[in-house]
């Protein structure tokens, strides 16, 4: 379902008084999770920390207190809840981030705390896009067919031993963080960097490195478009994997909808 700000009151279980700092936790790991940080921050009448997992050594800075780490499941979670009197969750996680959506979602409705998830929309094919659209990590393996070429990975390093199982292409991997040797497909080359990148560096990127077919996931937004762009405008496939199916929870794509359901 779609929540913004008409909505805000339906999807709250319990209010606080009107003098009481509502107290939000925030699960980060997204753009949306930072700009939203910054509007809490800015808002007297909410206090908020934000919760990252801990996949990247170096994270951005936010606004907010931030805890770094597992909560240690769904009972961790829901203990946490209740015990630092949360009174609203935004689930701004990356659109691929599944497993702790699942428990966020469990937690709140054990702890009878207001869940909103905060996500972009995904993209969807443009005219000129050459899309082969999969749903999960096996199927775009399988996509990549018999015969060897050369992928550009821009999938990060969480699934990337599912390419292993493919030797016969030759990848170029792009990751934040190193990933474990042990996960690289036996011809793999790995690149480092944060974006948000221009478009001219992901053509100059897929040119020089002689990319074939890139490999990427719908984690929607601007930031990471330009691969995209790149791959449309050199006329490359683009393996497109499907986000994780989601349960029917409260969804916003606006930060606007997000501070409105946290005054709610």
């Amino acid at each position: 379902m779609e929540f913004g700000p008409k909505g805000a009151d339906s999807a709250c279980s319990h209010s606080s008084a009107p003098t009481e700092r509502r107290r939000a936790l925030v699960l980060g790991g997204s753009s949306q999770a930072r700009a939203l940080a910054t509007r809490i921050a800015a808002d007297p009448h909410l206090a908020g920390v934000i919760s990252l997992a801990g996949r990247t050594s170096a994270p951005i800075a936010h606004d907010l207190p931030t805890r770094v780490g597992g909560f240690g499941g769904v009972e961790g979670l829901t203990r946490y809840l209740i015990e630092e009197r949360i009174s609203h969750v935004v689930d701004a996680t990356h659109p691929f981030a599944a497993r702790i959506s699942a428990n966020a979602r469990a937690a709140c409705a054990v702890a009878g705390v207001p869940l909103l998830v905060l996500t972009r929309p995904p993209w969807v094919s443009s005219q000129g896009d050459r899309w082969i659209d999969v749903d999960d990590n096996a199927a775009a393996v399988s996509a990549l067919g018999a015969a060897s070429r050369r992928v550009f990975l821009a999938i990060g390093r969480q699934g990337v031993a599912d390419f292993r199982a493919a030797p016969q292409h030759d990848y170029l991997l792009r990751v934040i963080e190193p990933p474990d040797s042990d996960d690289l497909p036996p011809s793999c080359e790995v690149i480092f960097g944060r974006g948000p990148f221009a478009l001219e560096d992901e053509i100059a990127l897929m040119r020089e490195g002689r990319i074939e077919i890139v490999v990427t996931k719908n984690s929607g937004g601007a930031l990471a478009y330009a691969k995209i762009e790149a791959a449309r405008m050199l006329r490359l496939d683009v393996v497109m994997i499907a986000r994780p199916a989601s349960a029917d929870a409260a969804t916003t794509h606006s930060i606007d909808a997000a501070m409105a359901f946290l005054a709610s």
